[in-house]
């Protein structure tokens, strides 16, 4: 069995630190080798997967796929308080995930209010916001 299949039997089990092993030792962020950069992306997923959202915010100071995949990791986790400090400490990719979270929770006035208290002039948030006002 490859690593690559090792890999994958290890995350099918979740087995997540030895399944983080085989992948990480061939990933590559904005790498010229396609496969290098999946396996960044999924080194970030198993990252989430595995709940290590510590050593995922480290990395998401200077990875921007790190940095998304603890926002969604974040938000599907429906930790709105943890979102919100990530936005008031300049991630505006966490705004998006805040607001459709808060959106996709029926709790539409939070999600106006945060979009003008942190980010009133940014328009994709008001579509968010917008968008899920429609019946």
């Amino acid at each position: 069995m490859d690593r690559l299949e090792q890999a994958r039997t290890a995350e099918r089990l979740q087995q997540w630190d030895v399944a983080i092993a085989l992948v990480s030792a061939r990933a590559e962020c904005y790498s010229d080798d396609p496969d290098a950069h999946d396996n960044h992306l999924w080194h970030m997923d198993l990252l989430a997967r595995a709940g290590r959202l510590p050593e995922l915010a480290e990395r998401a100071l200077t990875d921007v796929h790190a940095r998304r995949s603890l926002n969604r990791s974040l938000g599907e986790q429906g930790r709105d308080a943890a979102l919100r400090t990530r936005v008031e400490n300049g991630d505006l990719g966490a705004l998006y995930v805040l607001v459709r979270l808060l959106c996709g929770t029926n709790r539409m006035q939070e999600a106006w209010r945060a979009v003008q208290d942190i980010a009133p002039k940014n328009e994709y948030a008001h579509r968010i916001v917008a968008g899920a006002r429609r019946p």
